[in-house]
């Protein structure tokens, strides 16, 4: 099992008056790391990826891309405040589950860890996204190279606490 790690850095404006992470935003941090993680990094002028392109980033998200994405679901769980600080946050993911034409990315936003005891945990979350054919808009089926790419980070899905 192998978790994807992405630093993300906070922007001023993502602080809200109570002087932490607005809970918008935070959304946009989870976005900003599954772009990174998952969508293919454009070419350059010559055919070549990038330095930093990850082997995990398969999914064409430029103009005239065969497949979109759609959200179907987003659920989050903050544990506690994330203040403003210049240090980026880290995110970890990974795939709590692969369907059929969906995938559950999974999410944990903490501090780097600083002591032997780990990180400090701010959210977890899941996101439920559902590959979508462009030309015709129905729900596509994950390819064998998507499957392949991406089983290795399969595990087991966050839990949300729910009430009782």
């Amino acid at each position: 099992m192998a978790r994807i790690t992405v630093p993300v850095q906070l922007r001023w404006s993502d602080m809200d008056a109570y002087a932490h992470v607005n809970n918008v935003e935070m959304l946009r941090l989870l976005e900003e790391a599954r772009i990174e993680v998952f969508w293919r990094h454009p070419e350059g002028p010559d055919g070549t990826v990038p330095d930093g392109a990850r082997p995990t980033a398969v999914l064409d998200a430029g103009p005239g891309a065969l497949t979109s994405t759609l959200v179907a679901r987003q659920e989050i769980q903050y544990v506690r405040p994330l203040p403003y600080r210049r240090a980026p946050v880290v995110i970890e993911l990974w795939l709590g589950h692969l369907g059929g034409a969906s995938l559950d990315v999974c999410y944990e936003v903490r501090d780097a860890p600083t002591t032997v005891e780990g990180s400090v945990v701010f959210a977890v979350a899941t996101t439920t996204i559902v590959l979508v054919d462009t030309a015709s808009g129905a729900p596509r089926r994950l390819t064998a190279e998507e499957r392949a790419v991406w089983s290795p980070y399969l595990e087991e899905p966050v839990v949300i606490r729910r009430r009782a």
